[in-house]
C-alpha cells in the first residue's frame, strides 16, 4: 500500500516537533507545507518523517525532524531575515529556512550535495536560496552579514570568524562538542567582541570538516 505523505507530514509535525517544546507556529506551519520527501535521498523517502538521522553520504546525515523543528525556533527568524546556513546536506533544511525568512545563503563542502539541493529547491518553487560550494570553517567566506548564521553539522569548537559574520544582535546557533553528548548552543552577538550564549539541548550529529576534535594519542 502506498504511504500516505501527507498524513506522515502531520503526524511528523503533531507527535514528534510538537510534542519536542516546538510551539512557534509559523515553525509549525513550514514544517507542514515543506515536502521533507522529496528532500530525502530516494531510498530513504518511506522514512522521511521517522524519528531518525537519514544518511546522505559522505558521512553526513539530515537532522530528525524534532531537531530541526527546534533550531528553527531558536533562530526566532523575521521575515526580513538574511540567513546563512552552513552545511547544506539535502536542502530540505534551507527550504525551510527560506520560508521564514527574505534571504538565505547555504554552503556545503560537497559539491554533488550542493547540485543536488538545487534540483530540490528548485522542484519546490523555493526562489530565495543561494547555494555555494565550499569549506566554511577555515576557507569559504561570505559577502556581507547576517541576521542567523545555522551551522548543521557538529563543530568541536566555534569558529571565531563565524562571529564576525553576525550582525548586532544577530543569532548563531551549532552544535558543540563531543560526541555523543553534543549541545545545541545559541550564540546572540551583543558587541563587536561579546556575545551571549545559551544551552538548548543535547543531540549527536558528525563533525563538519575540518572540526572535529583534535585525537589525542596515548603511548
Amino acid at each position: 500500500m502506498a504511504m500516505n505523505f501527507e498524513q506522515a507530514r502531520t503526524n511528523m509535525v503533531e507527535n514528534q516537533v510538537r510534542t519536542w517544546d516546538v510551539i512557534d507556529m509559523r515553525v509549525l506551519d513550514v514544517l507542514g507545507r515543506v515536502r521533507r520527501e522529496d528532500f530525502v535521498p530516494a531510498e530513504h523517502r518511506q522514512l522521511a518523517f521517522a524519528d531518525l538521522c537519514l544518511p546522505l553520504g559522505h558521512g553526513e546525515v539530515m537532522m530528525k525532524p524534532v531537531v530541526e523543528g527546534r533550531v528553527l525556533q531558536a533562530l526566532e527568524l523575521k521575515p526580513t531575515d538574511r540567513v546563512l546556513e552552513i552545511g547544506t546536506g539535502s536542502g530540505f533544511l534551507a527550504a525551510c529556512l527560506a520560508g521564514l525568512a527574505a534571504q538565505v545563503e547555504s554552503v556545503d563542502i560537497h559539491a554533488d550535495f550542493t547540485a543536488r539541493a538545487g534540483e530540490r529547491l528548485a522542484a519546490a518553487g523555493v526562489t530565495n536560496v543561494t547555494l555555494h560550494t565550499g569549506e566554511a570553517v577555515r576557507e569559504w567566506q561570505p559577502q556581507g552579514l547576517f541576521d542567523a548564521v545555522v551551522a548543521t553539522g557538529a563543530v568541536a569548537k566555534v569558529p571565531e570568524r563565524w562571529f564576525g559574520w553576525l550582525k548586532p544582535g544577530a543569532r548563531l546557533l551549532a552544535i558543540r562538542g563531543a560526541s555523543p553528548a553534543q549541545q545545541a548552543v545559541l550564540f546572540t552577538r551583543e558587541s563587536d567582541r561579546e556575545q551571549r550564549e545559551e544551552t538548548l539541548f543535547e543531540t549527536d550529529l558528525p563533525y563538519l570538516a575540518h572540526a572535529a576534535p583534535s585525537t589525542a594519542f596515548v603511548f
